[in-house]
């Protein structure tokens, strides 16, 4: 210690302070230099003890820039649910040198309780340590009060309904905290007809001291089969905030039996109509103010049918008769949806045309259905005011002398179909309305015979001339168009080939895409499948496949291309319920979902 204190000493003050810098300076390249090379992945968690259902945050560094695809998560799917990444960057620049820091964050849900490890996650070509993570069982969720945060329960109007009656199903979702990313099933049978019936409603609604917003959704159903029909259970997945963190929650009601009841034997109608009322009015209106014998009239058929689709409604046969004939247009569907159900409509056009004077007199119209309330058949009628039909002017129909014979004959003729009924008389001009022209055309036809034959033959030459130059002209069109391919209109198959051979491999890579949460992917995918399936005449987007396919898979969709298009989404889209719901659809079998697996949370409610 003396020698080196000597040694210090002899040296000049000046020296001494070069000295210290070059030390100082070369001890901050060193260090600089460690933290340069230094590339290191860090794992960590927010918390080392977590409760079940809750959800928690690791943190992946890595001190380098070159970070290839990202953090590769595979490893994490064994024990935990990947509910959401994001990502930061940071760069710095001191004394000519750069540091990269990039930073991921992952929210997980741990899948079981114990001691869970998160294996070493590999960032490029580095990778982090391994992290223990216990996972503790939690008491039931409940409020000051002792009521669960959020309930699930679902009613039916009629638990024995008939066959193809309708049913409202009512979901009602209660809730005393704030929901994020809620996640609701839908109701779903192969043997029930679902939709949708009014918007949700809300109300409040105080139990056992606490206060809950109450969403009633409700649909309607119409059971296809006789028998027991089971309605699964609803459920619902969120977020909520509690005191010790953010949350997942899981709720599901119970399932609900149906009896349906099939047709009675009593019912004797030729269609099968369950109703709770059913109403037809008719009306006839004239074109004129004096209608005659040739005129055209308006029958109009309106027939409602409460608790019943517009489809249900049997169609009507109508058959001419010596006094007028019947000419039927398509029928017009209509529904009124409201809390009460649907009340479907059927409206009718029916051209008559009267062929004799007197009284028109059109049949009664009736239609049977089951009167769902009195459980009783019952018939709706409808009879339509006779109206006074004036004869043809004298002398109009003396050339073929029939109206000194009328016909005495009123029987029905044989039932037409509506595919086969002949054009409406009103869209045709008839002869014995003028019958002064008759006898003018008649004089003519006497008096120069020869100079009506030259203009007949004249108008057929014209005809004739006009044809030839028409298909000419098509022929020149033809060979133009095969002389020149060029000019041939590319086809969807040309714009954009199809990558696989068939549908079923199409099929399989959109079930891979869904399940490995790959949106950017998705539109391409779907188009293939969709296109092997159905056909480039009938895909030309996304909203052709939710045209052809289920609700859920629309629903699906939409939630999908919202994600898609957002500019900040809240989280990572989820593509194993759209996977399951084509499996169900290509299948035509319900697969059981994880959440109807999970043990109801509040089996009281």
């Amino acid at each position: 210690m003396v020698k080196k204190h000597y040694f210090i000493s002899l040296l000049p003050q000046d020296k001494l302070s070069r000295l210290l810098s070059c030390l100082m300076t070369a001890l901050l390249f060193i260090t600089l230099s460690s933290h340069l090379y230094a590339a290191s992945v860090t794992a960590s968690l927010n918390k080392s003890v977590s409760t079940e259902n809750e959800v928690v945050q690791l943190t992946l560094r890595a001190d380098f820039s070159d970070t290839g695809n990202g953090p590769d998560l595979t490893p994490l799917e064994r024990d935990f649910d990947i509910l959401g990444k994001s990502q930061n960057s940071q760069f710095s620049f001191n004394l000519g040198t750069s540091t990269a820091l990039n930073f991921w964050v992952v929210s997980l849900m741990p899948k079981s309780v114990g001691t869970v490890e998160i294996p070493a996650i590999k960032i490029g070509d580095h990778e982090s340590q391994p992290i223990r993570l216990v996972v503790k069982s939690s008491p039931q969720l409940l409020d000051n009060n002792g009521n669960p945060p959020v309930m699930l329960k679902t009613d039916v109007s009629e638990v024995e309904p008939y066959l193809q009656q309708e049913v409202i199903l009512s979901v009602k979702l209660y809730t005393s905290v704030a929901l994020q990313n809620a996640n609701r099933s839908v109701p779903t049978h192969p043997d029930l007809v679902v939709e949708r019936l009014v918007d949700d409603q809300m109300n409040y609604q105080t139990i056992n001291g606490t206060q809950y917003q109450v969403i009633t959704r409700e649909y309607l159903a119409f059971p296809q089969r006789s028998g027991v029909l089971t309605i699964p259970p609803q459920s619902i997945q969120a977020m909520i905030n509690t005191s010790t963190g953010r949350r997942m929650i899981k709720v599901q009601s119970e399932p609900l039996n149906l009896q349906v009841i099939p047709i009675p034997a009593s019912y004797t109608g030729d269609a099968w109509l369950p109703s709770a009322n059913v109403s037809v009015s008719t009306t006839l209106s004239k074109t004129s103010e004096s209608p005659r014998v040739g005129d055209t009239l308006i029958w109009t058929i309106n027939i409602k049918a409460e608790g019943s689709l517009p489809e249900q409604i049997p169609t009507l046969d109508f058959n001419s008769t010596r006094q007028y004939k019947l000419y039927p247009k398509s029928p017009k569907f209509d529904n009124q949806k409201t809390a009460n159900g649907v009340t479907g409509s059927q409206t009718i056009i029916v051209e008559v045309v009267p062929t004799a004077e007197g009284p028109l007199t059109l049949p009664d119209i009736n239609v049977a259905y089951w009167d769902t309330e009195a459980r009783a058949i019952s018939n709706a009628s409808a009879t339509t005011k006779t109206i006074s039909i004036a004869p043809l002017p004298t002398g109009a129909t003396l050339p073929d002398n029939t109206a000194s014979n009328p016909p005495t004959i009123n029987e029905p003729l044989p039932a037409q179909t509506r595919s086969v009924a002949p054009i409406s008389l009103a869209k045709k001009p008839t002869e014995p309305s003028e019958p002064t022209d008759t006898n003018r055309i008649v004089i003519n036809d006497t008096e120069d015979n020869l100079s009506f034959r030259h203009y007949l033959i004249a108008g057929l030459l014209i005809v004739a001339t006009l044809m030839l130059v028409a298909w000419a002209a098509l022929w020149f069109k033809r060979k133009k168009s095969k002389q020149d391919p060029e000019l041939d209109v590319p086809t969807l198959q040309d714009f954009a080939p199809l990558n696989t051979s068939d549908e079923q491999t199409a099929y399989t890579s959109l079930i891979q895409c869904c399940q490995q949460d790959n949106l950017s992917a998705l539109r391409s995918h779907l188009l293939e499948w969709a296109r092997h399936r159905w056909g480039d005449d009938e895909i030309r987007g996304i909203d052709d496949i939710k045209r052809l396919t289920t609700v859920q898979i629309t629903q699906l969709l939409m939630e999908a291309e919202l994600m898609l298009y957002s500019s900040n989404p809240a989280h990572e889209w989820q593509g194993e319920p759209l996977a399951d719901a084509l499996e169900e659809y290509t299948s035509g079998q319900t697969k059981p979902s994880k959440a109807s697996q999970l043990k109801t949370l509040y089996p009281n409610f």
